[in-house]
């Protein structure tokens, strides 16, 4: 097979340069010249027969045709480091620090982070749970899940997952849908009142005041796992606690999720890491193989509780 492409290091070039914003800049992180990186990425223009940088007097500005080759060099770069990782491991033992909502760390992740260690030795994974995003610096953070609307100042996020929400009870509750529901047994998590709204307008009926408000979905579900009331979560969520048998999924409610669980990015980053990039095509696989087509919901504009 004939592969159409450039030299390797034309490509790294150019991908240093437009992430640097100079040649210079690039050149210190490859080890080269600045003449030699700009002969490079004059040598891959002159292949593709485009401008890829303006040259301004300070700097560089990358140009429409520039900016769309960008996105599957970066992409090919991404998935050749993974491979690399995936195949071969780290160079030693190496640190990965990820920072994700405290109800998907406990009732999700944790569960399967034995999966990763086996199948990627040589790793050393720090879990920061936190119930709100800021609570932990972007630049100390190797892997960020977040779960909102998608759009955060200064990140640049992909969809994880979107699932629904349910209803559930104890195991030996007589709750069958929000008739049965009454101000002392409604277990309300903080940042998303209108679940319940919803539930209540669909059968016409008022909605009463929380009995509990807690600020996870974690908490939540101990207070119905304890016999409290009713809560609404999300549906991967529930599963851990129902297949324990600790609480019961109310049939025939499910509500679409207008949030999803995102993996972000900081644009300031000037790359993320090959590590980072490895753990997150684990995780995204991991999500597909449990819901295989989960669609994104719609964008609210306020910050929830339920991935957290």
């Amino acid at each position: 097979m004939s592969y159409h492409l450039p030299p390797l290091p034309w490509l790294r070039a150019f991908e240093a340069a437009a992430r640097r914003g100079s040649f210079a800049a690039a050149a210190n992180e490859l080890g080269l010249t600045s003449a030699a990186v700009s002969y490079q990425v004059r040598a891959l223009e002159q292949r593709l027969g485009y401008p890829l940088f303006e040259r301004l007097a300070r700097g560089l500005r990358v140009t429409d045709m520039g900016k769309a080759y960008l996105i599957p060099v970066r992409k090919a770069f991404g998935e050749l480091s993974i491979s690399t990782l995936s195949i071969f491991g780290p160079e030693g033992e190496t640190t990965l620090n990820i920072r994700v909502p405290v109800s998907f760390a406990v009732l999700w992740l944790a569960p399967r982070l034995s999966a990763f260690a086996t199948a990627h030795p040589g790793f050393r994974i720090r879990l920061f749970s936190a119930i709100w995003a800021d609570a932990l610096p972007a630049d100390k953070t190797d892997v960020d899940i977040r779960f909102g609307h998608g759009n955060w100042p200064g990140f640049s996020a992909q969809l994880l997952v979107n699932d629904p929400i349910v209803l559930v009870t104890a195991p030996d509750s007589k709750i069958a849908g929000p008739r049965d529901i009454g101000p002392a047994q409604l277990i309300q998590i903080m940042g998303v009142e209108s679940d319940w709204l919803r539930l209540f307008d669909s059968a016409d009926l008022a909605l009463p005041a929380a009995g509990v408000t807690v600020d996870t979905s974690l908490a939540a579900l101990e207070l119905v796992a304890s016999g409290h009331g009713a809560a609404l979560v999300l549906a991967r969520f529930a599963r851990a606690y129902e297949a324990g048998g600790r609480v019961r999924r109310v049939p025939g409610i499910e509500l679409p999720q207008e949030q999803s669980h995102y993996l972000l990015t900081p644009n300031s980053l000037d790359a993320p890491r090959a590590e980072a990039l490895l753990f997150g095509d684990w995780l995204r696989r991991q999500l597909h193989i449990e819901s295989p087509a989960t669609p994104a919901g719609s964008a609210p504009r306020r910050r929830s509780s339920h991935g957290k």
